[in-house]
């Protein structure tokens, strides 16, 4: 790239200097001659909505430029321009990057446990040529990949380190504060690995009387501060496990996490069994952290593909390696609440504390044709008006819905892992494309009450919204986030013997016509109400054809999200618009609703991707099998996050095969799910209100 090494970072304090106890941190000072930590830049955007743009901003080229000046032609022939220097990726491989293959099938090979920072080992020597220089190398270096937590008698050391280890950062926290309080100093510095070493030896020195310094832990990330009647603790995820990979960004589940108590009074590290703070250190105990929670520490999960590419090609737009601040989606980061104290102490919380997202991530490897494609899907459940069945209906009166789930399909051909198209085009990766669904309760106000001699409580409507004002602010949310038109699949029964459903059916019917009046025609919602339960009892209606046809119709309406470059060969498109698909509870019949939909913008992106010549594919193949296993365990999953157990009706039942076999897990899935709702209370849906 150029013939001048990179600048190196000034030098720490000299560690011989003495200090007093273990503030090194306020008192060391960057050198003169280089300033040890760069501002950040800062520079205001407004929102985005995920389908709101409708033309993609033009993927700029790198200009090149020549190295150094030119010769007398005569002596020397003109030098070679540089290659083009292409923004880092901050991508995530585990700890041995050199030996993993970039795909989520050897997953298990990676080590779930971190590595601590050793402060033994030699220094790693300084690759030359490497360009910290700038936005691009700072925003690397800001990405922290895994951290070890050391403690003294009256502070906790948090070294951060990235994705190489060799450039390094710390955080301190104060154990001495009042009960109540938290103190948080973050260190903006940037160490390399002597830096480092030279600085936690000057903390031991400090310490030597007290007992110096000692390892707590190493852990993958932050997950925030939390306080209930006494001192704060913090959350810490100490295993994880690879589930995905989408553009060279891993995505990781929680398989484990650690409660570490602030402060150095021996009397609160352990409350009293009876005590208020011990119920609620209980309660959240209670709450499994290690079943559908998900993070990645450079790809944003809680915004859509959609999202992120337009984003990011904005940001070059604007003349930005990367987008100038986090852009998190804090409707689906369940850890919000921790987050709220580690905002107010830590200048750069995200890059110490990380975003989790609840819901459902898989991923796999299918071959059309003999070309290996990736279908990955995401659901992401929102943690407004989250709960248990029978506990959450309807909506709430800021117009959020129950069991509300916003289902991504990501299929791509990874002949490059990257999102960036080959040449000199960024963000512009052809071979990536997106399809988003949305699931949630009716919006309007009922109710079911939980009683154990009913299996199904009546549904009850005690609040008279004459205006529909809910449905209205739900539908309003649901155009900022995915543009028009709005599609609503509504599936609940229309004739029952005792009205139950059928009455949320004709409220909902009037509530759409009522907002529609107050929409432009282009702007309306279109609605579908279809009895599924009654045509899959009937003999004479094929319940799946029908699908089938809504599915086509809804596709090609909305579209999907095919990334590409304004080149005239790959032009892109875009996902304009969503489809909202209901039943009484969202899981089985609107499971199986999204799996058709799902299955024809499957075809739909094979095709945009070159892999099929039509866009429909059939049934019984051996791609659409692997695919119907992806959504029975993504509906199984919401079902149990919800209702409790798996889903009662399955493809199978709707698709009439199997059906002895079909009928008789039915039976036992539905007396499961009519168990745990009335007998063993309610399920882990609903957040702690701390969290």
């Amino acid at each position: 790239m150029g013939d001048t090494d990179p600048p190196k970072p000034a030098t720490t304090t000299d560690a011989a200097q003495p200090l007093a106890n273990d503030d090194v941190i306020e008192e060391k000072t960057p050198n003169d001659e280089a300033e040890r930590h760069r501002p950040s830049i800062d520079v205001s955007r407004e929102k985005l909505p995920d389908g709101a743009p409708q033309d993609l901003p033009p993927a700029p080229e790198l200009q090149t430029d020549e190295a150094g000046p030119q010769e007398p032609p005569l002596v020397l022939p003109p030098p070679l321009p540089r290659a083009p220097t292409y923004p880092q990726l901050s991508n995530n491989p585990p700890s041995s990057p050199g030996t993993r293959q970039p795909f989520a099938d050897d997953k298990d090979e990676e080590p779930s446990v971190p590595k601590s920072f050793d402060r033994t080992a030699a220094a790693k020597p300084e690759p030359k040529g490497r360009d910290y220089d700038g936005l691009s190398g700072e925003y690397a270096v800001r990405r922290m990949h895994r951290f070890t937590l050391y403690e003294t008698a009256t502070r906790y050391y948090i070294v951060g380190s990235d994705l190489l280890d060799q450039q390094f950062r710390i955080l301190k926290i104060d154990r001495t504060a009042e009960e109540g309080d938290l103190s948080i100093t973050e260190d903006e510095a940037i160490y390399t690995r002597p830096e480092m070493m030279r600085l936690l030896a000057t903390i031991e020195d400090g310490n030597i009387a007290t007992g110096g310094l000692k390892q707590r832990c190493p852990f993958w990330g932050l997950l925030g501060f939390i306080r209930f009647t006494g001192y704060y603790y913090m959350l810490l995820i100490t295993k994880r496990s690879v589930v995905a990979m989408i553009g060279g960004h891993y995505v990781y589940q929680v398989d484990h996490t650690e409660l570490v108590l602030l402060t150095t009074d021996a009397t609160s590290k352990k409350p009293e069994r009876n005590s208020e703070e011990a119920r609620f250190v209980s309660i959240l105990g209670n709450l499994d952290l290690t079943r559908g929670f998900y993070f990645s520490y450079s790809y944003d999960i809680t915004r859509t593909l959609q999202h992120n590419i337009i984003r990011q090609r904005e940001a070059l737009v604007n003349g930005l390696a990367h987008s100038d601040k986090h852009d998190y989606n804090d409707m689906f980061a369940w850890n919000h609440y921790l987050l709220d104290p580690a905002k107010e102490f830590i200048r750069n919380t995200y890059d110490w504390c990380m975003p989790i997202v609840h819901g459902y991530v898989d991923q796999a490897n299918i071959s059309v044709y003999g070309r290996s494609i990736y279908i990955t899907i995401i659901a992401r459940r929102s943690r407004y008006f989250a709960g248990a069945r029978f506990l959450k209906r309807g909506a709430n009166d800021l117009g959020y819905v129950a069991n509300d789930v916003e289902t991504e399909q990501i299929v791509s051909e990874m002949l490059t892992t990257s999102f960036h198209a080959p040449g000199k085009t960024l963000y512009s990766n052809p071979n990536y494309t997106s399809y988003v669904q949305h699931r949630g309760s009716i919006p309007l106000f009922w109710t079911q009450k939980n009683d154990a001699a009913t299996p199904k409580p009546p549904v009850e409507m005690n609040l008279v919204d004459p205006f529909f004002s809910a449905a209205a602010l739900h539908f309003d949310d649901l155009f900022g986030r995915y543009g028009a038109p709005i599609i609503v699949l509504n599936l609940v029964k229309s004739r029952e013997r005792m009205p139950r459903e059928s009455l949320l059916l004709l409220e909902f019917t009037q509530a759409i016509n009522y907002l529609n009046q107050f929409l432009p025609d282009e702007k309306q919602i279109r609605y579908i109400a279809w009895d599924m339960s009654r045509a899959a009892k009937s003999r004479d209606q094929d319940v799946i054809e029908t699908l089938e046809t809504i599915a086509e119709n809804v596709v090609s309406t909305t579209g999907f999200f095919h990334n590409g470059s304004n080149d005239g060969i790959h032009q892109p498109k875009l996902q304009n618009g969503v489809c909202r698909t209901n039943c009484i509870d969202c899981l089985d019949r609107t499971n199986a609703a999204q799996f058709v939909i799902g299955k024809r913008a499957l075809g739909h992106q094979l095709h945009a991707l070159g892999v099929i010549g039509g866009t429909s594919i059939d049934y019984d193949t051996d791609a659409v099998d692997l695919f119907t296993h992806m959504y029975h365990d993504h509906g199984d999953t919401i079902a149990v996050q919800y209702a409790g157990s798996h889903l009662v009706n399955t493809m199978e039942t709707y698709r009439k095969i199997n059906q002895w076999t079909s009928h008789s897990r039915d039976m036992l899935e539905s007396f499961k799910r009519y168990y745990n709702n009335q007998f063993l209370g309610t399920f882990p849906s609903s957040p702690c209100r701390h969290c």
